[in-house]
Formats: structure tokens, C-alpha cells, sequence
């Protein structure tokens, strides 16, 4: 062996450690959550001062709270790991069904990360924020450098190449794009407005693994302050878990799935929705998530006519474009380069199962 080498290499070693401790927590002091509510915003996520560390996980700074959603969104089979912060004495209120109303102030983080083949460790990609300024939310994506020791604020970022080998042995290559600031509205706009996503009493009605133990995350948004106004978890909205079979109906579980990977552009004042179509969970009947409808903006799909053909998943475009990795057909548009394969074989059970009642599309109103 090259002891000079294995030396040199050691002494690297400690000395991204040292940064990576130094950027974080600006030495053995551990600074306060910095919140920016107006431009210019910190080119550095370390200024916002969200993380005391990042090896072998993500650490969070005091106040900083972890939390996770009943069903998220797919993001190329990406690790997601999300954090809440508001301003002290601040706190969101209750909303049965759309998202919290939020202070001025809140920061909601979202890290993107892959396995790294052979390590058994992650590469973290990007961090975004979603931050409510005195002017509404902005989102600032932030990218992470090749070391781990801190990621840059890039409004425009490269596609990022990722190659990993996964539990089953399968190998993955494909190129990873993170949407950029005027992408990040695609999703997030409501009526010209911007909006979060995941924060619903649906979504957080769960128990998460908490340092001090399990505990319901509205429970526990409560206990810090961080939510006002809400009832106790037996009677909050829970949506499905999209791939716990046990304990939820297939239907269910459809709807959840849709719900959060396309029902936030699908539904009134989203981004899509002069589709007609709504796919949010708590939309009404079959109509409303396109049975027998013809497209009204991209057009039909190969040769099939209809959005959602019961019984008969072959025919629904709701389906091939899920199935989909084209330009302008894929659904959703942005924010994926793969295909779910396992959120398409729930739809494409759900849709085989609903009763076609001996009547063809064909035969149907075109429009809900």
C-alpha cells in the first residue's frame, strides 16, 4: 500500500468533515434557523441554517420538524426527506381539506437523494424550498455540490446524470432534471397563485418515527406550536397509503395515488384545469377523472379516444400517459424521467376493476 497516499487521502477525509461541520453549524456553535422572507435570497442553503449535518443523514437544526405524506409524489424513485420550520410564536392554521394557511416565514425544505451503488450510503441532489415571503411563496431550488458539504441556489439547473443499482439488483441510469424557479409553478400555481402541496390533513394524518417515539403528525405539529385549529386524528381527513394492500380499499388507494401525483394541476384553478378533469381524492364520481371524455388539449394518445374507459385500461389515456416518457404525452409533464411502475400497475388494476355495466364510451356524453 501507498502509505503517502492513504495518508493523503485520510487527511482529505477529515478535512471535508471540518466543512462540512463548519458550514452547517458554523463551528462548534450552532446558529438559529435563518428565515428569508424578501430578495436577495442566500446563495447557500447552509445560510438558512436548516441543518446542523448531513452525514450518515440529514440532521436537522433546532425547531426544524421531519415529516412525510400518507402517499407522496414519484420522483424517479428518489429518496424524499422533508423539514418544517416557522418563526417562533407562528403558527399555520387548519384546513379540513386544502392546505394549511401558513405564516409569513414558514419554510418548507424537500431533499431529493440516490443510492450510491456500492456504498450503501445516498447522494443528495437537490434541496428545495418553499418559502412563504411577504410577498407569497417562492420556490428556490438548490443544488448539491459534488463533495456534500453544501448546496448552491441554481435557478436553471443542469439535468443531472444518476446510475444506481437498486434492492432488487436491478441497474438504473437515466438523467435527472430539477425543475426550475418558473417550473416549480406548473405545479404549485392555483388560480395564479402559489401554493404548497403536500401540507393537507389528508396527507399528514399519519404517525412518523420521531427521535423521543411514534407519533401522529398533526399531533405533534400541535405540540410545537406549528398548527392551530385542528381536531383530534380520528377526525381528520386520512388519506390511503397507496401501497399498504391491507389496509386500504383499492379505490382508495387509486385515489391517493392520483391525488398527489396529478390532482394538484388536475382539479379548478390548477394548471390544468381547463381539462375538466379533476383527480383529487375528494373529487366527486367517476365523471369528474375523465370517464369517456375525449382530450380536450393534447389530443388523443396513439389510437385510443377516451380519458378513462372502465374496465379497460388499454383504452384509458389516463393510463398511457402514466405509461408514457415523451415530451407533451408523459403525465406528469415535469418532475419525472422514468415511469412508475408500480403506481402504474395500481392504476391499471383499479381502472380493470370498475364495472364497464355492458355500456360502451362511445355510447357516453364526451364531456362530464
Amino acid at each position: 500500500m501507498d502509505v503517502s497516499r492513504s495518508g493523503g487521502r485520510a487527511r482529505l477525509r477529515a478535512t471535508l468533515v471540518l466543512l462540512l461541520g463548519l458550514a452547517f453549524t458554523g463551528g462548534c456553535k450552532k446558529p438559529a434557523v435563518t428565515s428569508f422572507v424578501d430578495q436577495p435570497f442566500p446563495e447557500n442553503l447552509s445560510s438558512w441554517h436548516l441543518f446542523t449535518g448531513v452525514k450518515p443523514k440529514l440532521q436537522a437544526n433546532q425547531g426544524v420538524l421531519p415529516y412525510d405524506l400518507n402517499t407522496p409524489l414519484f420522483s424517479d424513485y428518489a429518496s424524499k426527506y422533508r423539514f418544517v420550520w416557522m418563526p417562533p410564536g407562528k403558527s399555520a392554521q387548519y384546513r379540513e381539506d386544502g392546505v394549511f394557511d401558513f405564516p409569513i416565514g414558514t419554510i418548507l425544505a424537500k431533499t431529493f437523494a440516490f443510492p450510491t451503488t456500492g456504498s450503501g450510503n445516498e447522494r443528495l441532489v437537490e434541496t428545495r424550498l418553499l418559502v412563504r415571503g411577504k410577498a407569497g411563496w417562492v420556490g428556490l431550488p438548490y443544488v448539491w455540490n459534488r463533495e456534500q458539504t453544501d448546496a448552491k441556489l441554481d435557478l436553471a439547473a443542469d439535468p443531472v446524470p444518476i446510475s444506481f443499482v437498486d434492492a432488487s439488483g436491478k441497474k438504473n441510469e437515466f438523467t435527472y432534471f430539477i425543475p426550475n424557479a418558473n417550473e416549480c409553478k406548473q405545479c404549485h400555481d392555483n388560480s395564479r397563485v402559489m401554493l404548497p402541496i403536500g401540507p393537507k390533513a389528508r396527507n399528514l394524518n399519519k404517525d412518523y418515527p420521531y427521535t423521543g417515539g411514534p407519533s401522529n403528525q398533526l399531533v405533534m405539529w400541535a405540540k410545537m406550536g406549528y398548527l392551530q385549529g385542528a381536531p383530534g386524528p380520528g377526525l381528520a381527513p386520512k388519506a390511503a397509503v397507496w401501497n399498504e394492500t391491507g389496509h386500504s380499499s383499492l379505490a382508495a388507494r387509486a385515489q391517493a395515488y392520483l391525488d398527489n401525483n396529478c390532482g394538484h394541476c388536475h382539479q379548478p384553478g390548477g394548471t390544468a384545469g381547463y381539462t375538466g378533469v379533476d383527480l383529487r381524492s375528494t373529487a366527486s364520481g367517476l365523471r369528474a377523472l375523465g370517464l369517456c371524455k375525449s382530450p380536450n388539449s393534447a389530443g388523443r394518445v396513439g389510437g385510443l379516444t377516451y380519458d378513462l374507459v372502465p374496465g379497460k385500461p388499454d383504452e384509458s389515456i389516463l393510463v398511457a400517459r402514466m405509461e408514457s416518457t415523451r415530451p407533451k404525452e408523459m403525465m406528469p409533464q415535469i418532475g419525472r424521467s422514468t415511469v412508475h411502475q408500480e403506481g402504474v400497475a395500481l392504476i391499471r388494476e383499479w381502472v380493470g376493476s370498475l364495472p364497464a355495466d355492458g355500456a360502451e364510451c362511445a355510447d357516453e356524453k364526451t364531456h362530464p
